[in-house]
């Protein structure tokens, strides 16, 4: 399969330009002169273009040609294009050149990371032996759609960070993709590159370090296409005024830009487009100050209804709550509603740090943050369900409320077409139908009160809307959900949340990166975790001077079982439970005794899980099982979502014989 005509042309224009760059015509008359001196014998009336060639190559000239245009042929490490013709390209920082498939009618933006340094935090940590297991710090980015992820590396004062990104300016519907991108169009791209810091500790905990914004125009006014920064990270959360280290970046537009555009040009495009912003986002607080005003007015006790309007990012900054909820399409990683349900609800839920007392700090992150991190806390993951369930079609809001003791919390909530609502808990996967109590009734019997958590409620809201409740009572049970209803609940101008939340208002808006599918192989970590469990128990019961034998039959017969509960989770659908208990019932003989134990995690730490289980009077009392003729039996069984979260559902088991 050949390159089409204008492809192939920018291709070799690319080729001459290099070409020139090196002055390989001048070095190539040079040699040839020096050859035909040297080498043309008085008989010989000419050199052949063999001859020609082997004089080029014997003095280097192809060699260094060839490196130039990084075609590498001699690394261990290498992926090749999917058709021969199609070209690459090659990351010079890196000893082993990977190569990434490149179209030169578009444009790139290359970004490379060369090191970082003033990591103070860890100015005393020892440089890890080769093959010791150590925390390290992983870069995440996201740019228009693509999402990438650096080599991790060990923890230290000066992280060894050596990775380029190949960034496509223009992907999928985000452009014209059908013509390369000139300087202009480029200035106009207000997206940043969204950079996130996260640091891994040696039992695969994971923490946000940093979240930065890069600003990449400045390349666009440079000599060469090409620049080099210094971006200085700083904490997040209550340390967002503290730096904790230092990168340096080096940006580069490719194909080369014909046409620069003066820095002064730059320059003045983003202070107009930063201008533009703040005073959206100003007209926006004088609004929201008046709409406040007037919702306090209806009732004086609306003062300590959960009415929140604005919440703190990661970075500090205070943005609108609406912000943080757009409809977020799975593609093919996730097939249903109560499948994405599932998916959030096994990511794990942490909450934010905090220095001291003083009760919870704020920290809503933002959606890159919180899917690098791999856990955030229950705002975190109602924003994600919303957005995923938006995605769907459905019409979603985010609950603000609390549940018992009136510890503030937030849920998802749905609004059928028929009138139904349904709550849906983003940290349990758990929906519920609410059906409204009257107050003037009495009180329901004990059988019939509702099952969900939820105590009171202040506000609902999604990326378009947002509502406080005005009824007399914000208790849920009582509580009407007629959004219309504006003697129920008093709504925000459509108007005034689009003009700072709709994609693109604004340049602080981060854009909403697309979910990832799973790097986990299911069978392979299944696997080690079940010989993982294997060894401790067997420890466990050698210290307690207990032989141990395991039965692979049995063992395997627990599968079903485990499949059968992470589908009743995503489905609420219980099956195939008589199949499991038949298999069991012959497989234990007669006069002996069949004891099991299921469990759920969201990590695949075997040794904590183990722990964990030895915790339950119930396990304990299998994995230490005395009788006659006991067999052991365990089995592991993890299930995969999108962003490598897990679903670990381990059984263990055993048979003895009852002795009366």
């Amino acid at each position: 399969m050949s390159l089409p005509a204008e492809k192939a042309s920018e291709l070799k224009q690319l080729i001459h330009q290099q070409l020139n760059k090196m002055d390989v015509h001048g070095r190539i008359q040079e040699i040839l002169a020096e050859t035909i001196r040297e080498e043309l014998a008085p008989d010989q009336p000419q050199l052949s273009t063999e001859d020609l060639i082997k004089a080029l190559k014997r003095r280097g000239i192809i060699d260094d040609v060839m490196k130039e245009l990084n075609f590498v042929t001699d690394s261990v490490d290498q992926e090749f294009p999917t058709s021969p013709n199609q070209p690459y390209f090659a990351d010079k920082q890196s000893t082993l050149f990977k190569k990434t498939n490149i179209d030169p009618t578009r444009r790139y933006l290359y970004l490379q990371v060369l090191g970082g340094k003033a990591f103070l935090e860890h100015l005393q940590e020892p440089e890890p032996l080769p093959g010791q297991v150590c925390s390290t710090f992983t870069l995440c980015l996201h740019f228009r759609n693509q999402r990438f992820r650096s080599k991790p590396v060990p923890c230290a004062c000066e992280p060894d960070f050596h990775d380029g990104f190949l960034l496509e300016v223009h992907r999928e519907s985000l452009g014209d993709g059908t013509r390369m991108a000139d300087s202009t169009t480029m200035l106009s791209i207000s997206d940043p590159v969204h950079i996130v810091l996260i640091k891994t500790d040696i039992f695969g905990e994971t923490t946000l370090v940093a979240s930065y914004f890069l600003e990449w125009r400045s390349v666009l006014g440079s000599e060469n296409g090409m620049t080099s920064l210094t971006v200085e990270l700083m904490g997040v959360g209550t340390e967002s005024k503290v730096s904790v280290g230092i990168l340096n970046i080096k940006l580069e537009t490719y194909p080369p830009l014909s046409q620069l555009i003066s820095q002064e040009v730059v320059n003045t495009q983003l202070a107009l487009e930063r201008q533009k912003t703040a005073e959206r986002e100003r007209l926006f607080l004088v609004y929201a100050k008046q709409w406040w005003r007037e919702y306090l007015q209806i009732r004086p006790s609306h003062h300590s209804r959960l009415v929140k309007i604005f919440a703190q990012d990661e970075n500090g900054i205070n943005r609108p709550v609406c912000s943080y909820v757009r409809p977020l399409r799975a593609g093919r990683l996730l097939d249903t509603p109560r499948q994405a349900a599932r998916f959030v609800n096994v990511l794990g839920y942490e909450r934010a740090p905090v220095i001291g007392g003083g009760g919870k700090q704020e920290q809503w992150c933002t959606l890159l943050a919180f899917l690098c991190r791999n856990k955030g806390d229950c705002e975190d993951h109602a924003n994600l369900l919303c957005s995923l369930l938006l995605g769907y079609g459905l019409e979603a809001f985010v609950c603000v409320g609390t549940k018992a003791k009136g510890v503030p919390h937030a849920w998802v909530m749905t609004c059928g077409t028929d009138g139904t609502i349904t709550f849906w808990e983003s940290l349990t996967g758990h929906r519920y139908i609410h059906k409204p109590v009257n107050p003037g009734e009495s009180p329901p019997p004990e059988q019939s009160k509702p099952l969900y958590p939820y105590r009171t409620i202040g506000c609902v809201f999604n990326h378009q809307m947002f509502l406080g409740n005005c009824q007399p009572s914000d208790s849920v049970d009582v509580c009407i959900f007629d959004l219309n209803d504006e003697s129920k609940w008093k709504p925000m101008s459509e108007e005034a949340i689009k003009s700072v939340c709709a994609p693109g208002a604004t340049t602080s808006l981060p854009p909403f990166p697309p979910l990832c599918a799973s790097v986990i192989d299911a069978s392979v970590t299944s696997n080690e975790m079940e010989l993982q469990l294997r060894l401790l128990v067997s420890e466990h019961r050698k210290d307690l001077g207990l032989t141990t034998v395991w039965e692979d039959h049995l063992s395997y017969l627990l599968s079903p079982a485990l499949a059968s509960y992470e589908f009743e989770r995503t489905t609420s659908i219980s099956a195939g439970n008589e199949e499991f208990q038949d298999a069991i019932r012959r497989a234990v003989p007669d006069g002996h005794t069949f004891k099991g134990f299921p469990i759920h995690f969201v990590y695949r730490n075997a040794r904590r899980a183990f722990a964990t289980c030895l915790r339950s009077p119930f396990c304990e009392e299998i994995i230490c099982c005395r009788g006659d003729q006991v067999r052991l039996a365990v089995r592991v069984r993890v299930f995969t979502y999108p962003e490598s979260a897990c679903a670990v559902w381990i059984m263990f088991a055993c048979k003895y014989r009852s002795v009366l």
